[in-house]
């Protein structure tokens, strides 16, 4: 049976996501960002265990592209990053077939720039072109009062500075690389997580004083 996915190559590994055998190229190269796989299966998990060396050359090329953005960063704006990532990378905007490196770039931006802004006592909303970017800053906004009422110690200033670094990598990656979305696939295979909605908040370790 040839490989449904790729259609060259013959199917040799069930997959439950899909319902049919694919190819090993395949199951290593799109698993979790483009095939939902279940948390049972057998190849995720000891692909997790074990990455494949096509898996691992994917990581250094995607530890590559993210690195220049982040690596000025202390390691609590380290850890805020990941989980303003893990946001961004699972928000679907109404009405939209999702977001691409524009809108993150544009609503970063703006949301960094609201709060440096209110850092001096000023009261303003920049404003943002794009209706998703627009209803991805709701989404950042919502979920860093929610971390906050459950206990965190969030600071204006740094959350502006990674969502500044956020807005860099996703304007640098757009100019470089091919496609819409070139960033937010990266972040996507780095962070493990499919493309989708996100639960209201993370489950993740949030930053505590």
């Amino acid at each position: 049976m040839v490989c449904p996915l790729c259609g060259t190559r013959k199917g040799r590994r069930a997959c439950p996501a899909v319902g049919h055998s694919i190819c090993p190229n395949c199951c290593g190269t799109k698993r979790v960002t483009e095939i939902q796989c279940p948390e049972d299966c057998g190849y995720l998990a000891s692909a997790r265990e074990h990455p494949a060396a096509v898996v691992k050359r994917q990581q250094d090329r995607d530890v590559a592209v993210l690195l220049p953005t982040i690596q000025a960063l202390t390691e609590r704006q380290y850890q805020l990053f990941f989980l303003l990532q893990s946001v961004i990378v699972r928000f679907n905007p109404d009405g939209f077939s999702g977001l691409v490196d524009d809108d993150v770039a544009e609503a970063t931006k703006s949301l960094a720039g609201t709060l440096d802004t209110a850092a001096r006592g000023v009261i303003y909303e920049h404003p943002v072109q794009s209706p998703p970017a627009r209803q991805l800053v709701t989404a950042l906004k919502t979920f860093l009062a929610e971390i906050r009422q459950r206990g965190a110690t969030v600071y204006d200033g740094e959350v502006a500075i990674v969502l500044r670094a956020i807005e860099r990598g996703a304007r640098e990656t757009r100019n470089t690389a091919s496609g819409d979305d070139a960033y937010l696939t990266v972040v996507a295979r780095l962070l493990h997580q499919r493309r989708e909605p996100a639960a209201s908040v993370p489950e993740q370790s949030l930053i505590v004083p």
